[in-house]
Formats: C-alpha cells, structure tokens, sequence
C-alpha cells in the first residue's frame, strides 16, 4: 500500500460514497473502485459495507481510516519541517543555568540570540546545578548547563569549560583557623567549618567525593542552596566555603575574600550542556545551543570568565 491509497479511502469513508469520492479526488469511478477491491485483497478483510445509500466502513476500516489519518498528518508534519529547515528558527526555548553561571552567561547570551535569531524567544532559569539537572530530565527546560557529567535519566551532557575550584574564607578578623598561604589538601576539607550547597548539589558531589576517597566525611557543614548567601555567610565569618575562580575573584581583588588553591595540580569541576530528552529538540533549541557554545568560548577567550587564579 501506498500514501495515495491511503487518501483514496479516507475520501471514500468521509463522503460515504465512491462516486462522491470520485468526483472530489477528480478521477474515474471504476479506477477508484478497483483501488479498493485491491486495499481489500492485500489486507484480507472487508474495509466497506455497500449498500444502496453508500458505503459505511467495517470495524477494520473505521480503524484503518483513523490510523491512516494520523499517518497522513504525520507524513505532512515532516514535509513541512524539511521545507522549513532552512528558515530562520522561530520559537520560544527554555535554558536553565546555575546561579554562577547565570550571572556571567545570561546576558551576553540573551543579547547574543536577539542578535543572531530574533525570532527565538530566550527565557533563562536559574537555580543550582542539581535542580537544573532535574528539569532537563522532566523537560521542563530544553536545555541547560550542569556540573558534573551526572547522566542516567536520558541525559547525555557534553563538557564544555572546565574551571578551577578555590578554597576561601573572609578576610575580616573570625573564629577560623589561620591557613597557610599554600595549596589546601581537600582531604583536610573535613576538619573546616564549611558553607557549602546540599548533597544533590554538584560542586558538593564533587567535594564529597574527592573527600570520601581519603577516608574520611565532611561533617561541619551549613548548607545553603544559594552562591550569594553562601559568600554572604562566608564574609560574616561563619566558616570556608569552595566556589569557582570567577565567582569569587571579584572580592579578593577588592581584598574582603582571601583564597588557597585546592590541591597540585588545583582541583576543577567540569561544566556540562544538555539538552533534554524529554523530546527531541527543536530546530530553536539547536540555535541557543550553537550560540550557547560560541558564547562561552568569547567569553572565555577575552578573560570575562575567569577559568583559572
């Protein structure tokens, strides 16, 4: 069977009649009816009923007439998107980035997009690493950057940046112990009052891990699911934390943080774009992931994101 009989008898089951059919599809009745007789020999069962007022279909062909309808659309739903696929990507697409990431990357990207794609409606949402993982995994976002590669649940994250990690604590007088100005031991994380995010959050898989491999488990902890009020607690002198070179850069410069590298070589975290697998993704969702990428790389290569002391 091909599409064309597909058409033919959806016709015939819609007017109720071959004829009727015949004149709407503008080709001889006889021709018509010998595309049905021969539908019938090829399934082996009755598709119509005749009778002196039309035709009516059988259970077989009420069933192959809603399941050739829903072919049909589907065949036209691809035509359309490959006659389409060299038009400009048009559409609303949802990324998701953690907090550090979102206070470097979501402008430039946004302004990046209106520029390249004006048509593709941007929205950024943010939350930690975690969360975002999550709502790549429900599509509740069509894309977004994760640390860690952390896949399972369909997703298939793609590194992008890989950046240092730095151990810091307030530079004003606290109960802290007094660090020498040399490359901390993440093994000897466990003995720090830490400021950190909860378990699911990735930076603290990665801590957790990291430790855990020593023999050892991470036990003063406070644990805040949020960048500015973990570095707000850490300037009022509640304990260390550890946040990526960029995010902190900025107050040790301005002399209200100190830091310590975290090991030799210094430890770092992968940063990880996925898109979701909830549904395959729009010809949109490519464009923000293309721009996504080029985005981070200008960022990286004219020193606006510090990946490294």
């Amino acid at each position: 069977m091909d599409l064309r009989q597909f058409r033919y008898f959806i016709a015939i089951v819609e007017d109720g009649s071959v004829s009727a059919a015949a004149r709407r599809l503008n080709i001889a009745q006889p021709a018509l009816s010998l595309h049905l007789r021969n539908m019938e020999a090829e399934l082996g069962t009755r598709l119509l009923v005749r009778s002196p007022r039309g035709v009516t279909p059988t259970d077989a062909g009420r069933l192959l007439c809603e399941r050739g309808r829903h072919l049909l659309d589907a065949v036209e739903d691809t035509l359309a998107a490959v006659r389409a696929f060299d038009a400009a990507p048009e559409g609303e697409v949802q990324i998701g980035l953690p907090g550090t990431l979102a206070e470097l990357l979501a402008a430039p990207l946004v302004l990046a997009m209106r520029r390249r794609f004006p048509k593709v409606r941007l929205r950024v949402a943010e939350a930690m690493s975690g969360f975002v993982r999550g709502w790549l995994a429900e599509g509740r976002v069509d894309l977004g950057l994760i640390y860690m590669p952390m896949g399972g649940r369909g997703l298939r994250p793609q590194p992008v940046l890989s950046e240092e990690l730095r151990l810091f604590a307030t530079t004003r007088p606290a109960p802290l112990p007094d660090l020498p100005d040399v490359p901390f031991d993440p093994g000897r994380l466990a003995g720090l009052p830490l400021v950190l995010p909860g378990p699911a959050h990735g930076l603290r898989v990665l801590l957790d891990a990291e430790i855990e491999a020593r023999g050892t488990r991470l036990t003063r902890v406070v644990e805040v699911e949020s960048y500015k009020a973990i570095k707000a607690l850490v300037l009022e002198g509640l304990g260390f934390s550890v946040l990526p070179v960029n995010a902190i850069s900025a107050e040790v410069a301005s002399g209200h943080l100190r830091w310590w590298p975290l090991g030799t070589p210094p430890l770092r975290r992968q940063i990880h774009l996925a898109l979701t697998p909830a549904r395959p993704p729009t010809k949109a969702a490519l464009a923000v992931e293309r721009v996504c990428r080029e985005t981070l790389e200008e960022l990286t290569a004219t020193g606006r994101w510090r990946l490294n002391a």
